[in-house]
């Protein structure tokens, strides 16, 4: 079995990356990892004498044994970084959000099909022991039609996270809380629900001085009909990430434990049973689920398959267009004051950009 080498390109975020890369250390080797100073690759690296070091991404682009390249840069660097490694003939891992607008996401998947190579976006909430009982249950077919859900992103981010001058612009960070941090929470509802219909979205900055928003509340249909809220702030005394899901046979509900809010995936979560379904059906399914790798080591996990050739969980670019769609719908709700339905289109009036138009008229 083929064991893939991977670059990884950045030292934030990276070094979470690099970290998981070493729990599928059967499947990957971590062959470079790149940053802009040796002090912060020598802080990851620390002993570990089989990774090399580089301070240019492009020389990296060259290396012909390396297959992946791991991008985990500042969010307005993510569609050049994709594209410059697709044409170098590699595969791409990308942090979120993959890209800032509907048409980056569009031209990657042209550059896809034409290199043969594949993006694999990256949504690491979906993997762990919670969300597999989840999926096992609704596949056993105890839950049901599915009515309500409820979502919380309820952070604390304050003057130390925004130091770094890029974070907090829409020049930087390309968007707030809605991009930056509870971009994985909506995944997941699509993830179990299936595709939205409609958003409505209020955005406030209520929390800290910068230009993207920090707080939000919004409306969601899904296509099924299922209604969800989505409660989101910065400027929460904790980090919480809750989810809660009511289906005609059962109620699921994630613990919000205080060690997991990165991580709901993989928290301890409540199946309870609604007549006629019964908790010794519920606890007959769950039984039979084995514990799979979690958080990025299992997205690292079903890459592998996938590049085996082998059955995958893995997400796809089409995931992150959905998630990109549902960003575009919720400023563009908030700032017209109206129901979007989805999907969207290349004639939506966001398709090319979500940026206030002052500050995209600083980018041309």
């Amino acid at each position: 079995m083929k064991k893939y080498q991977v670059a990884i390109i950045g030292t934030n975020i990276g070094a979470k990356h690099f970290e998981d890369f070493q729990k599928v250390s059967d499947r990957f080797s971590v062959h470079t990892l790149c940053g802009l100073t040796r002090d912060a690759i020598d802080k990851i690296l620390v002993s570990n004498n089989d990774t090399k070091m580089s301070l240019n991404f492009d020389d990296v682009l060259k290396v012909k044994e390396i297959d992946i390249i791991d991008i985990c840069l500042p969010p307005h660097l993510h569609f050049s970084a994709c594209k410059k490694s697709l044409e170098a003939g590699k595969h791409v891992i990308c942090e979120k959000p993959l890209v800032s607008n509907l048409k980056d996401v569009d031209e990657l998947e042209k550059i896809c099909k034409k290199t043969g190579k594949i993006i694999f976006p990256v949504f690491q909430y979906r993997y762990g022991l919670g969300f597999s009982q989840f999926k096992a249950l609704i596949k056993s077919g105890l839950a049901g039609k599915s009515s309500i859900a409820s979502l919380e992103t309820h952070w604390n981010r304050g003057r130390e996270y925004y130091s770094k001058p890029w974070r907090g612009t829409w020049d930087g960070e390309l968007g707030g809380a809605i991009l930056s941090h509870a971009i994985h929470i909506h995944d997941l509802v699509s993830m179990i629900l299936g595709p939205v219909s409609n958003i409505f979205a209020r955005l406030n900055t209520r929390v800290n001085d910068i230009e993207v928003e920090d707080c939000a509340a919004i409306s969601i249909e899904m296509e099924d009909g299922t209604l969800v809220t989505s409660s989101i702030t910065l400027g929460a005394a904790n980090d919480t990430s809750r989810l809660k899901f009511c289906f005609d046979g059962i109620t699921a509900e994630s613990g919000a434990s205080p060690d997991k809010p990165y991580n709901p995936g993989d928290d301890e979560w409540r199946f309870l049973p609604r007549e006629p379904v019964t908790q010794i059906q519920i606890d007959e399914v769950l039984s039979k689920v084995e514990k799979p790798k979690s958080w990025y080591a299992g997205m690292f996990d079903q890459i592998a398959n996938k590049l085996d050739g082998k059955n995958s969980d893995v997400i796809t670019l089409m995931d992150a267009r959905k998630s990109i769609e549902f960003v575009t719908a919720v400023y563009e709700s908030s700032r017209a004051n109206k129901v979007i339905k989805l999907p969207l289109d290349k004639e939506n009036p966001f398709y090319n950009s979500w940026l206030p138009k002052r500050f995209e008229a600083t980018k041309k």
